[in-house]
């Protein structure tokens, strides 16, 4: 399938709390009710609260989504986008939603970003809270791009909440 999102997310883990790449992993394809009981975990890239990026699933960087590269994030978008998460996105008190991206996760995804429209030029970027009903990742992905200066043309404006 054509490479046509890519979809930024939050761990939705309080301020400051470690969360493992393994972590993420049993959340996501441990069997149900320890996990999700997917197949595949839901995220191309995992930012620890370091900067350190750890990468669920190594992409061919293409405009190409290829079956491997298919990841759970966005349930009727998957096949069209990769998935990148934050570790937090909730306030240390585990009961708001909260930009907690440290200065370092802020440097690794717009690391990765640049890199993403390096060979994807025409992409959109987007929040995962612009499809779908909830917080995450806890900040207006479109606000924040605008304000970088990414192209505009590859801001999803969408906001299922206006």
């Amino acid at each position: 399938m054509h490479f046509q999102y890519l979809i930024i997310h939050c761990t939705a883990t309080p301020a400051g709390r470690w969360v493992s790449p393994e972590d993420v992993k049993r959340w996501h394809t441990a069997p149900i009710p320890y996990g999700n009981g997917w197949k595949q975990v839901g995220y191309s890239d995992l930012i620890l609260l370091d900067g350190s990026r750890h990468q669920f699933v190594k992409h061919n960087n293409d405009l190409t989504i290829d079956p491997f590269e298919i990841t759970n994030g966005v349930a009727g978008i998957n096949s069209i986008s990769r998935h990148l998460c934050y570790v937090g996105g909730l306030d240390k008190t585990f009961h708001k939603a909260q930009d907690t991206r440290t200065l370092q996760q802020i440097e690794t995804m717009l690391t990765i970003i640049h890199e993403v429209l390096t060979y994807a030029p025409n992409i959109k970027i987007a929040g995962h809270n612009q499809f779908a009903n909830k917080a995450c990742p806890s900040f207006f992905v479109p606000t924040w791009l605008k304000q970088l200066g990414i192209p505009e043309h590859t801001i999803e404006w969408r906001n299922l909440f206006r």
